[in-house]
């Protein structure tokens, strides 16, 4: 049986679940979220609880036993309190702001990258810093990743858009090898 998947799910006084034969709908303050269930995975909500249960021991419904219980925490999590991704832009002359509802990015290229967010999901810019926050963890997840994928932090000056709890290892570069004398023949 799974671990994650075999407890119960506690629903707070703020969040509504539904659950109908395909779909389970989670409805709170911030809004609501729907997920799909997977075959042989069954969902029962009662007294302030949901439990999930499987149908057999095969690896598809293991492995779908933790994911809609992982699945279905995050989306009362979500209509809840929200989630949120802070992305931070590093490099001379590079600059973020806001066009409207579009995200314009100046990261040295010779255009300007305009990106439109999604439904649900809303992006501010302070300075440098781009928040990206929405009630679908996986949704954020994505646009933030989809930001950093338009200048990747390079490993020699630490230039690029990253997130701000990235740690990014740093490499020497041609001057360090050349000044240790490791020039290997020319």
């Amino acid at each position: 049986m799974s671990r994650i998947g075999k407890k119960p799910i506690a629903i707070p006084d703020k969040v509504e679940i539904k659950v109908d034969q395909n779909n389970i709908v989670v409805k709170g303050p911030l809004g609501e979220l729907t997920f799909g269930i997977l075959p042989g995975i069954e969902v029962k909500v009662a007294d302030k609880e949901v439990t999930i249960t499987r149908q057999s021991d095969e690896p598809m419904q293991r492995s779908a036993h933790g994911l809609t219980a992982r699945q279905l925490e995050n989306m009362i999590e979500g209509v809840l309190n929200g989630f949120k991704k802070e992305l931070e832009v590093v490099g001379v002359g590079y600059k973020v702001n806001m066009k409207g509802k579009d995200l314009e990015l100046s990261l040295g290229y010779s255009h300007p990258i305009l990106f439109t967010p999604p439904e649900g999901i809303k992006i501010e810019v302070d300075k440098m810093n781009i928040t990206i926050s929405g009630i679908d963890r996986q949704q954020v997840g994505q646009v933030a990743a989809n930001i950093r994928d338009f200048r990747k932090p390079e490993p020699y000056k630490g230039k690029g858009v990253k997130y701000v709890d990235e740690y990014i290892k740093r490499k020497a570069g041609k001057m360090a090898a050349a000044a240790g004398g490791g020039a290997a023949g020319a």
